[in-house]
């Protein structure tokens, strides 16, 4: 005869962690968290290594910095402002032949970082950042591919 299989041991899964549609707010760490403030002062102008970079000539140590300071998960509008501006104002800063080998000095997370900049300075363009930003996109598309596109344009995080 069979046993009894009254057993409740397998109700301790909770099943509802691994539903792909269910939005899980992440905790903020704030400005002072994990990825920083931004390159940006709080007077709102280019923090102090990215302005010395650019002024010796280090574009892509400027680079660098501007990307690994970006605040994607602080809540301050006003921050993501300032890192967008100073992150702006590092890419078109660069020449046209110098654009690669920045892109390819990135890796997968950094591409997809570079793209949300790429389409924020898309949205707010200045004089003639468009066809310094569609260079940028050209080169970050060949190495990132489409999956990088999909990818920034569905993420809840932006810059």
């Amino acid at each position: 005869m069979a046993r009894s299989s009254l057993s409740s041991r397998f109700r301790r899964l909770d099943i509802d962690q691994f539903d792909e549609n269910r939005f899980v707010e992440e905790p903020d760490g704030g400005p002072e968290a994990g990825s920083g403030a931004g390159p940006a002062e709080s007077e709102g102008g280019p923090g102090p290594e990215v302005e010395a970079a650019l002024r010796q000539g280090d574009m892509l140590r400027a680079f660098r910095v501007a990307l690994q300071n970006s605040p994607v998960n602080a809540k301050n509008p006003a921050a993501k402002e300032r890192a967008q501006e100073v992150a702006l104002k590092v890419l078109t800063s660069f020449k046209g032949s110098e654009i690669e080998q920045a892109v390819n000095s990135l890796d997968s997370n950094g591409i997809d970082l570079l793209m949300k900049y790429i389409y924020k300075g898309f949205e707010k363009p200045t004089e003639n950042s468009s066809a310094i930003l569609l260079q940028w996109h050209e080169k970050a598309l060949a190495v990132g591919g489409l999956g990088s596109i999909v990818r920034v344009l569905t993420a809840r995080k932006t810059v």
